[in-house]
């Protein structure tokens, strides 16, 4: 009687895995395999996205980041990662009590003729940030913190973006 009973939550389980496997289900950082063995990376200067965004596609196994645009079957442009910070809510005294960020990410893929792949896509991140005036130093921290998290998310969607991608 107890072996009936594992070996049907073995099965439930097993079930469950493999319709979570067939849905697309992946694990948040894991890697999906782009389309391309050789990718070159533009980004604007001054910007850490671009060498994130060659440190994620870098644990690729499939995937190299080319030194130089001739080199690479492709080249993703990051047009351009915008910082945001507005005034989300206001107290009674007229002191600001929340900001709301925006990471905003402008991204395109051409192909090494220069034919482009995936036309200017836009992803835009959003949080909102508590504000007090005695914690001046915490939340700048907390601020440049989030704006990390919101760039590491815009990474993964680019990727995952491009790994749904059909090169022909």
């Amino acid at each position: 009687m107890i072996n009936m009973k594992l070996t049907k939550q073995k099965m439930l389980v097993l079930v469950l895995l493999c319709l979570l496997t067939a849905c697309g289900f992946k694990l948040r950082g894991q890697v999906s395999s782009l389309p391309f063995k050789s990718l070159y990376i533009s980004a604007p200067e001054g910007h850490t996205i671009g060498i994130d965004m060659e440190r994620a596609i870098g644990r690729s196994s499939t995937t190299k980041v080319a030194a130089n645009p001739e080199e690479a079957e492709a080249v993703l442009h990051i047009v351009s990662a915008i910082n945001e910070r507005t005034i989300l809510s206001l107290s009674g005294g007229g002191r600001v009590r929340e900001f709301h960020l925006i990471y905003r990410v402008v991204f395109r893929l051409v192909d090494k003729q220069g034919i482009e792949i995936v036309p200017n896509n836009e992803i835009s991140l959003m949080r909102n940030l508590p504000f007090l005036d005695a914690q001046i130093l915490a939340k700048e921290a907390e601020e440049i913190l989030l704006y990390k998290d919101m760039q590491a998310d815009a990474i993964q969607q680019i990727i995952w973006r491009l790994s749904a991608v059909k090169v022909e």
